[in-house]
């Protein structure tokens, strides 16, 4: 297999409590390359996200991420996987109760950081690469959703990931803040770590050109058409 080949999938089928989300579906990912998923609530979007980083299983087909078999991946192994994935999710899933800071030292600590020092100088890179180096000290709730947006994307970098993966990033946010968020995860890839990102807002696919794949039907399928954002009715939740 091509060794910049980060995301290999190959007529794969993809269950949620034994029914089948997506059926015979192959998808590629190559370092420093961003791919949009696109398609309607409820296509299976999520799940074949979830599947990236085994939270749903797959069952036939071949499915490599990152240097690893998904089909045959110990449980054990999976910890490891998910270092090299970056994460980020529509609702934040920031920790209420601690700083922005608090929450990045959570998951460093989570994942074997002990030296203080390092772990001090790599919260202010991160914080510093999303554009909040002075917003650290906040609470989640003191923060807008764009600024809460880009905290989960400091912590999806925690690790140097090799891939972030980010689930309808835009969903509750407003357009001008979109547009912010997409752009930072395109700098992002600019400077090595390959996106797959879901989202249903077709404005931002054109805003923001990409490798697109269409999910739909229980397929999915690549496209390289223009889309036109009324053919879907975006709503936003504004903060």
């Amino acid at each position: 297999m091509d060794s910049k080949l980060l995301v290999h999938l190959e007529n794969i089928d993809v269950c949620q409590e034994e029914n089948i989300v997506l059926s015979n579906a192959s998808l590629t990912l190559s370092k420093g390359e961003f791919v949009y998923i696109i398609g309607k609530v409820g296509s299976g979007k999520s799940s074949l996200l979830k599947a990236l980083y085994c939270e749903v299983p797959i069952r036939t087909g071949k499915a490599y991420v990152a240097g690893y078999d998904l089909l045959k991946i110990k449980r054990r192994e999976i910890p490891y996987l998910r270092r090299k994935l970056g994460i980020v999710f529509q609702d934040f899933q920031l920790l209420t109760d601690r700083t922005a800071i608090k929450n990045l030292e959570f998951v460093l600590k989570a994942t074997g950081w002990r030296n203080h020092r390092l772990i001090k100088r790599r919260i202010e890179d991160v914080l510093e690469q999303v554009g909040m180096p002075n917003k650290g000290y906040k609470m989640p709730h003191e923060l807008s959703g764009g600024e809460q947006q880009r905290i989960a994307i400091a912590r999806a970098l925690l690790n140097t990931p090799e891939i972030i993966l980010a689930d309808e990033p835009t969903g509750n946010l407003d357009p001008e803040t979109s547009e912010q968020i997409v752009q930072l995860l395109h700098d992002i890839r600019k400077k090595g770590t390959a996106v797959i990102m879901t989202t249903h807002n077709y404005n931002i696919v054109n805003t923001f050109p990409a490798n697109i794949v269409r999910c739909e039907n229980n397929k999915l399928y690549d496209s390289s058409i223009d889309l036109d954002e009324t053919v879907y009715n975006i709503t936003y939740d504004f903060y």
